[in-house]
């Protein structure tokens, strides 16, 4: 019975090549768009997985109240760590402290390398697990080693067996290598780390960190801790709530009293949240990353409704031509149950066709797709999981997109069909109305959640910056060679043409690195516990950023008590309420040891941080000795290639055991918008996909229907109908379907998408005339779409068409 099934849907699907083609296409488009996004997903839900210990990891983090407000951080002090171990050992298996991560400079004998790593306590490679490929978990416990990366071993070291060979560390340290493990998967939160040395040689070689281990200073929050909760806990995330709430006030009882006046609670952030759910608000954890996982999964979801929606209405829509099929099959005997039975096996022939299509279309989408989502994700041939997934898949895809056409048809009543007095009736097309109008809702509210998108990008592109970022190159000072040559390198890159300015600072342009509290102004509220950005420059700063002044001026030379002296920005300005702040004296610090600095100028807000948040007030310190990166203004008159060709050979001259390494800014301020464009073009692709498929769909139905209405056309022809009219009589059905979906998508979209940009401080609004250039881009591609059969129609001899009359 199967292979008669099997063989009157082959001829079937011969018999009728383009309702074949429009079906077995649109599937496969809208199977290899689930599956797309259902490989994405997998990616996303299983970030961090990798490590064996996931579910009891977690990293120690603090809420703390600055200007009225609860933030969260993942910076902490140093002195937390063996509070922890001393009051709750029995509570955490491992804890480890880390360094923020990094790019260093390796080097062996002549050849050097950047990588990105860090320090790490000597438990941190135990705790993630890491695949030794050699030595051990416990190779960091020597004070001078380190262990790499398989990869990083290579470029280090070629083909040449790394173990115990000595190398050097930031260009000061020489360190041992005593083990190398696996590379870690793109979808981990440590897949930059290339390698890792002991912490304890980062606190022996770092003075102001031996103060901060020294003197218990609880107020410094620059480090990382790591935990790993017992092996006796149970794993559940109400058990790390409950150690969070044990661990709570563990810094505020160690504090003076000014410190517990910012309210400090630490808690355990679990890796398991780290990637999906870690956006906090007023302490309060509100999601993250996880809204698009559901949002990608209800749009894959509609994209496979929608195919399957054409396969159902072009099936229903041919019933009139397999009515007299049932009714034949129904009279020799055939049961409802073999029917349904029969157009099952109709709706999986066409759905595993479109499997093997989808599959087709993955293997040719699959680099676009992962260049786009920033991902790095390969075909899963080996996993028997995904064949299994996929057989599933493909029974429910065809459970869905044949039913409605099985039900349907095996409805019809043989004695009506066999006299020729079965007609499908003025309500038989409401069903595929329906649908129509469900599927171009969706992709009308993808078009528009596509434009929102591309119109928040670029609302927030366009917001001032503050500075002008066109020429501007950024080079960390990775080495101790940096120091003390700044004179030397700024008088002879100018000497050369390559430059107009260059300065130092402690932050590069596109982040602030350093907060701080603790300041008093005139007028200030004592209730207040004010924190700033503090960005510590060098003199020539303003004039290679090109900062703009509203008050005062800048930094000068001329100026023997500008070490003394700051400026600080327009949020500043308002932030501590105070008029003509020029002159304006600030406290840093108690009476007792304070300093006191000089506003000398006010400057616009520079964007430097989140281009969707409010820029957060600002202090610019004068100094040398707390700088970090290097900013030059490439000269205009040159170009950038020969700029930068004479600036690599003079820092090879002057620091020659430094790689050479430099970024655009304007090339780092882009990446500030590389999830949104992700999001943008991912709704996007999938918009166009939704559309394609909607419009396969349409180009059947008007087909069908040019086909059934040929000789009433013919009819209309020789009474005197135009192209034109009879084009219109064709195509206003659809075009009023697609008007419907346009008021039904324009309050769907409108309703999530301005949720959505409620999430940005800093955003666009939506207008109206966003939902009436979807509305009528629908329509367009409406009419594009059905215009082809409709004018064929039109066009046709009314003489062939009436001959069988």
């Amino acid at each position: 019975m199967l292979r008669n099934y099997l063989k009157i849907a082959l001829r079937n699907l011969a018999k009728n090549t383009v309702y074949s083609f429009i079906n077995i296409g649109g599937l496969a488009v809208g199977m290899a768009v689930a599956m797309l996004i259902g490989l994405w997903i997998y990616d996303e839900l299983s970030y961090d997985k990798y490590h064996q210990n996931y579910d009891r990891l977690a990293q120690v983090m603090q809420h703390q109240t600055f200007n009225g407000h609860k933030g969260t951080e993942s910076s902490i002090p140093m002195p937390l760590v063996n509070e922890l171990r001393t009051k709750y050992g029995s509570d955490f298996k491992h804890l480890a402290m880390a360094t923020w991560q990094g790019a260093r400079i390796l080097s062996y004998e002549e050849k050097k390398i950047t990588r990105s790593g860090n320090y790490m306590d000597v438990d941190m490679p135990r705790m993630l697990s890491l695949k030794m490929l050699k030595g051990n978990y416990d190779g960091l416990k020597e004070l001078n080693s380190v262990i790499l990366s398989a990869s990083t071993a290579k470029s280090l070291f070629g083909a040449t067996d790394p173990m115990g060979k000595i190398m050097k560390l930031e260009n000061k340290m020489d360190v041992k290598v005593t083990g190398v493990y696996e590379d870690l998967p793109f979808n981990t939160s440590f897949r930059d780390l290339k390698f890792i040395a002991p912490w304890k040689l980062y606190v022996s070689s770092q003075k102001w960190v031996q103060r901060a281990f020294d003197e218990n200073q609880w107020g410094n929050n620059s480090f990382q801790l790591f935990a790993q909760i017992a092996d006796n806990a149970v794993v559940r995330q109400s058990d790390m709530t409950k150690l969070s709430a044990k661990i709570k006030n563990v810094k505020w009882d160690k504090v003076d009293a000014e410190e517990k006046k910012f309210k400090a609670e630490i808690f355990l952030h679990p890796m398991s949240d780290w990637h999906l759910r870690s956006n906090w608000e007023e302490g309060v954890k509100t999601g993250g990353f996880i809204q698009y996982v559901w949002l990608f999964a209800i749009v894959g979801g509609f994209v496979l409704l929608l195919a399957c929606i054409n396969f159902m209405n072009l099936s229903t829509a041919r019933s009139e031509k397999r009515a007299k099929e049932v009714g034949i099959r129904k009279a020799v005997g055939s049961i409802r149950a073999q029917l349904i039975n029969q157009f099952f096996s109709e709706s999986y022939l066409v759905v595993a066709f479109a499997y093997v299509g989808a599959i087709l279309f993955i293997l040719v989408l699959l680099p676009w797709f992962n260049e786009v989502s920033g991902k790095k994700m390969v075909f899963p041939w080996a996993e028997p999981t995904f064949w299994l997934i996929s057989l599933g898949f493909i029974f429910i895809t065809g459970l869905l997109a044949g039913s409605y056409p099985a039900l349907y048809l095996s409805s019809f009543q043989p004695i009506r069909v066999l006299k020729g007095t079965f007609k499908a009736g003025r309500f038989a097309a409401v069903p595929r109305k329906v649908l129509v109008v469900i599927q171009f809702t969706v992709s009308v509210t993808l078009i528009t959640g596509t434009i929102i998108v591309y119109r928040q990008i670029q609302h927030t592109k366009n917001r001032p910056m503050g500075y002008d970022t066109n020429g501007l190159i950024t080079m960390e000072m990775m080495s101790p060679e940096f120091y003390g040559k700044y004179d030397v390198l700024r008088t002879e890159l100018k000497n050369k043409g390559a430059i107009v300015e260059m300065a130092e600072s402690s932050s590069p342009l596109t982040g602030v690195h350093s907060n701080n509290g603790g300041f008093s102004w005139p007028g200030k509220d004592p209730s207040l516990h004010a924190d700033f950005a503090t960005i510590w420059v060098t003199h020539d700063f303003g004039k290679t950023v090109g900062w703009q002044f509203k008050e005062g001026r800048d930094f000068s030379r001329q100026f023997s008590t500008d070490t003394t002296a700051i400026v600080i920005n327009e949020a500043a300005v308002k932030f501590m309420g105070i008029k003509d702040p020029v002159g304006k004296v600030v406290q840093w610090g108690d009476d007792k040891d304070a300093e006191y600095f000089t506003i000398v100028g006010v400057i616009k807000d520079m964007l430097m941080e989140s281009p969707y948040e409010p820029v957060k007030q600002t202090i610019y310190f004068m100094g040398y000795e707390n700088v970090n990166w290097m900013t030059l203004k490439l000269n205009p008159n040159k170009s950038a290639s020969e700029s930068i060709a004479k600036i690599e050979a003079t820092y090879k001259k002057i620091i020659p055991s430094a790689p050479f390494s430099y970024k655009f800014v304007n090339d780092e301020f882009g990446k500030k918008f590389v999830s949104e464009e992700r999001i943008g073009k991912l709704a996007g692709g999938f918009a166009i996909l939704a559309i394609l498929i909607s419009c396969l769909g349409l180009f059947g139905l008007a087909s069908f229907t040019a086909e059934q209405r040929t000789k009433e056309i013919g009819v209309r022809k020789v009474l005197g109908a135009s192209v034109f009219h009879l084009w219109g009589l064709l195509s206003k059905d659809f075009v009023v379907l697609v008007i419907i979906s346009c008021f039904i998508a324009t309050p769907i979209a409108y309703y999530y998408l301005n949720d959505w940009l409620q999430d940005y401080k800093y955003h666009t609004n939506i207008s109206w005339w966003v939902f009436a250039l979807a509305g009528v881009g629908a329509l367009a591609i409406t009419l594009l779409t059905v215009s082809y059969q409709s004018i064929k129609a039109a066009l046709m001899n009314p003489v062939k068409s009436l001959k069988t009359e």
